[in-house]
């Protein structure tokens, strides 16, 4: 049988981590140009990777990260490294190429890699739901370097250009905005997709399947596209135009939208949403005609902002992308459809967090995974980084905390970003130091976990409500309780700075019920005890 080749190719500026010196970066790359043939009727892929490399310091030797070929008959095998068209030597290891220079401080030399293999893993070649093959990137958090040569860091981030050629029965989308199409012999067809916002590997994409393809309409002169099977184009086309409507909120409430397009793209991802920048991939599964993805597709447009735009500095801080578009969603659909629906899903929020922390008793900003940052993908990460920033639009005020999370994405569009930076920026819009509340709820394990008891003494007319911390250490926090009674009920509030808080409060009737936190603002557990 004949073999279909398509060829891709990926331009892309970054800044390479492999060696340091004193904590100083070796070398800056400018320019990454891959160009890959995917076959149409196996998995192995050619390619070959134009890098551009500015260096900061006088190296004699810089690492790639890239995945060598293995017994199982996956993985790269590199033939041929060249500097400036001439060969020089490397060395390939299980997950790296050391490449040899003569570079200089200050040098910028343009590097060559020729390899080929079949990927275990990061693009992703399966037939669909529908027995189609199809071609998608799924490269969180570190698997770009399956395929693609790359600094596969997310404080690596860098422009990206796609030229690929394909069968002409493909559709292609990838990142940014598509500037050319040309058709070529052979039924084959040439598309060129640019991306000029530096973006880190983790949400670099390209897509090559039968798609059909809708403009769902315009958000300040950003198009919004869905891209979905053609055997569900009713039901996508419909799914997916909420897009159009999720966008104007972001923009509005933090900041102008970083890229020229969003697409909405129906996928193979083994996630229920990858936000890959401008160009999301959802599940194949998430297409059902009833727009139930309204949360799904309104958190990876979060991500656009929080996560691709403002990046995480290194994987300890991933809550910075995805406790971030936990909270966004929350507080859209509370603008939406109100506080009710805000509280519900805090709630269960709540429960997920505290069902995790039987498992595994971690902090939120979490550097013990070294290996495996799958595991980072869990409830702290997404649920209590939400609970996190709830916490602190209550601690600052709605005025203050918008003003802060608009000044956070300022400062870090297009960068990198720690936990402390955004204390620093919150810190600064409030007036307010916010030392002790972000140690305890993001770099310390676990939450308070309360044991509350009351009794009523009719004499005095006095409720007597004592409140005691059962976990390990003391957290500081504002704790609401409201007080039912025959007469109405009564909101109270106390600072629990203790181990154990016990207080009187008038009351002229015996309480029918206490109920904490009635308002949904602490990340805790209780029991509650009357006596």
């Amino acid at each position: 049988m004949k073999k279909t080749w398509l060829f891709c190719t990926l331009n892309i500026a970054l800044i390479a981590h492999a060696q340091k010196d004193e904590g100083r970066p070796i070398l800056d790359v400018l320019q990454y140009t891959f160009q890959l043939q995917l076959n149409d009727d196996n998995n192995s892929i050619k390619g070959q990777a134009g890098i551009t490399i500015h260096f900061l310091q006088t190296p004699a030797s810089f690492d790639l990260d890239f995945i060598k070929k293995t017994s199982n008959g996956k993985g790269m095998i590199v033939s041929a490294v060249k500097e400036k068209n001439s060969p020089v030597s490397f060395l390939q290891e299980a997950e790296k190429i050391h490449i040899y220079t003569g570079a200089r401080e200050g040098d910028t030399a343009v590097f060559t890699i020729n390899y080929e293999g079949i990927p275990a893993d990061g693009l992703i070649i399966e037939k669909n739901k529908y027995g189609h093959r199809t071609f998608f990137a799924d490269n969180w958090p570190n698997r770009a370097h399956h395929w693609l040569p790359c600094a596969d860091d997310p404080a690596d981030k860098s422009a990206v250009d796609f030229i690929i050629t394909a069968p002409d029965h493909y559709q292609v989308i990838a990142n940014g905005i598509q500037v050319e199409e040309n058709n070529l012999p052979d039924h084959l067809k040439q598309t060129h997709w640019q991306e000029t916002v530096a973006l880190p590997t983790k949400v670099m994409a390209i897509g090559v399947a039968g798609f059909a393809v809708n403009r769902s309409g315009d958000v300040d002169c950003i198009p919004v596209y869905s891209w979905v099977y053609p055997e569900d184009k009713a039901n996508g086309f419909y799914d997916y135009a909420l897009a159009k409507d999720i966008l104007p909120w972001f923009i509005k409430n933090i900041g102008p939208y970083a890229y020229k397009k969003l697409a909405n793209v129906q996928s193979k991802t083994q996630f229920g949403g990858m936000e890959n920048a401008s160009a999301i991939f959802y599940t194949e599964k998430s297409v059902k005609g009833d727009r139930s993805a309204e949360a799904l597709i309104t958190h990876e447009i979060a991500h656009q902002w929080f996560g691709n735009s403002a990046t995480e500095a290194s994987w300890a801080h991933v809550w910075l992308s995805e406790g971030f578009a936990t909270c966004m969603t929350h507080l859209y659909l509370e603008e939406k459809y109100g506080i009710d629906s805000m509280q519900r899903r805090l709630r269960e929020d709540r429960q997920a967090v505290i069902d995790f922390s039987k498992k595994r008793f971690t902090p939120v900003v979490d550097s013990s995974a070294t290996n495996n940052f799958f595991q980072l993908l869990n409830a702290n990460s997404y649920k209590k980084g939400g609970w996190v920033l709830h916490m602190l639009r209550r601690k600052l005020g709605n005025a203050v905390f918008w003003q802060g999370i608009k000044n956070y994405y300022a400062l870090y569009a297009g960068k990198n970003a720690t936990t402390a930076n955004l204390q620093q920026v919150m810190e600064n819009a409030s007036g307010q130091n916010l030392q002790s509340f972000f140690q305890q709820w993001l770099y310390t394990a676990g939450h308070p976990v309360l044991k509350t008891s009351w009794k009523y003494n009719k004499a005095k007319k006095l409720l007597i409500l004592s409140v005691e911390q059962t976990q390990p250490g003391v957290f500081q926090f504002p704790l609401q309780v409201t007080i039912q009674t025959p007469a109405g009920d009564m909101l109270q509030t106390f600072l629990m700075n203790d181990k154990t808080m016990v207080t009187e409060i008038p009351v002229a009737a015996k309480p029918v019920n206490i109920i904490i936190d009635p308002n949904t603002n602490l990340l805790f557990e209780s029991e509650t005890i009357q006596k």
